[in-house]
């Protein structure tokens, strides 16, 4: 049995971990209600579980946990603020809670801990979420820095293929064009948008190292969502056609320019390449 837990692995980030990884040192763990299981995706558990959790740590003692679970869609997080916080903070406090000291937890965060419009921000800029989801992510990261052996990722836009061919910016795009759906982008969002195979090797990279606290993950460049969208398109040929709306005719909130910048000067904070190059 391996060594290393995956916790959300169908999520677009566990997703990507998963598939960048070595398939006989993970296991992987989906939500308990996930009905189809992709390949490589064997277990099934609730972190908002207490008792689940601390059985399954009682059993096994892995070397390395890394949490991509969570509730992340911001409208879901706004219509149902408990569920958000139960799933994204108890969820967290409850594998911190349970599981064995020496396991070294790496936790897959957002940019969403920021609001956006004074970025870039640094792994040292102070959080401003505007939504309960950043808010859920904010209350998450400071329980697992307060652990010790634990590192929290920030990213932004992760651009790849998804276990169910639906989530994520590219899938999502692919999906509502084969469907005939409309489309709608915000056009004043700015992000930094990787590669996901890219940030799944950078996670793999500092998840393996000793490096503890808080990194972002950081891009060449931001990128606008329209932009980004049209990229995807052409590099795709989806052939998609989408509207554009501003934040402020949004329902739920919208974060504006969240750049991610570092700190850092080692080698594992070096910028990844941004989707849509210069």
């Amino acid at each position: 049995m391996g060594d290393v837990f995956l916790f959300g692995a169908t999520s677009m980030l566990g997703w990507s971990i998963l598939r960048a990884g070595d398939a006989t040192e993970v296991v992987a763990f989906c939500n308990d209600n996930t009905r189809h299981r992709p390949a490589g995706v064997s277990r099934a558990i609730d972190l908002d579980d207490g008792p689940a959790v601390a059985a399954l740590f009682a059993r096994e003692r892995p070397r390395l946990v890394i949490n991509c679970a969570g509730v992340c869609d911001v409208g879901t997080c706004e219509e149902s603020p408990e569920f958000a916080r139960t799933v994204n903070v108890e969820g967290t406090r409850n594998l911190l809670t349970h599981a064995p000291a020496e396991t070294r937890i790496v936790h897959c965060s957002s940019d969403h801990v920021f609001g956006g419009g004074a970025g870039p921000y640094r792994e040292d800029s102070p959080t401003a979420p505007i939504s309960v989801y950043g808010r859920t992510r904010v209350e998450a990261e400071q329980l697992v820095v307060a652990r010790a052996h634990t590192l929290v990722i920030r990213s932004g836009l992760w651009i790849g293929p998804s276990a169910t061919g639906q989530i994520g910016h590219l899938d999502w795009l692919r999906d509502r064009h084969r469907r005939g759906l409309p489309m709608t982008i915000v056009s004043d969002e700015h992000r930094s948008a990787v590669w996901a195979e890219d940030a799944a090797r950078r996670v793999w990279e500092l998840a393996r190292s000793s490096i503890v606290g808080i990194r972002h993950i950081t891009a060449t460049r931001a990128v606008s969502r329209p932009e980004l969208a049209r990229y995807l398109d052409r590099h795709f040929a989806i052939g998609a056609t989408f509207a554009t709306e501003s934040r402020a005719e949004r329902r739920t909130p919208h974060i504006g320019n969240v750049e991610l910048a570092t700190i850092h000067s080692d080698a594992l904070a070096a910028p990844l390449p941004s989707v849509v190059p210069l």
